[in-house]
């Protein structure tokens, strides 16, 4: 079998989280989180819609973790994620992460907005 070693490039990975934290690119951030191939940032939850909307011209998918467990994602937040033309893709934290970083490799125009997991 041969092992090939993803590299990203300037890209953003998810390195690891653990409880109430994200370590992204090397650096850690506490709290919910908001993730692209260019840069991390903090983010306040599924009340803010604007930080994901603001991503519509950049992005074709957000990834959408829920924390420890997957959980349905507020009607409001998803209509109008939808509606400005991004997929959004609902699981927990810990498979948002790792779909980010896979798809992250292949150069997809992706994101993730992370809520931590407990």
């Amino acid at each position: 079998m041969n092992l090939t070693e993803i590299t990203y490039d300037s890209a953003q990975p998810i390195d690891s989280y653990g409880p109430g934290f994200f370590r992204v690119a090397g650096q850690v951030f506490h709290g919910a989180v908001l993730v692209t191939p260019w840069g991390v940032t903090s983010w306040d939850g599924l009340e803010d819609m604007a930080a994901p909307l603001a991503l519509a011209d950049r992005i074709d998918v957000l990834f959408l973790g829920m924390g420890s467990e997957i959980a349905h994602a507020p009607p409001a937040f998803r209509d109008a994620i939808e509606a400005a033309g991004i997929g959004v893709e609902v699981m927990n934290s810990p498979a948002a992460a790792r779909t980010y970083n896979v798809l992250l490799s292949e150069g997809r125009r992706i994101a993730a907005a992370l809520l931590p997991v407990s």
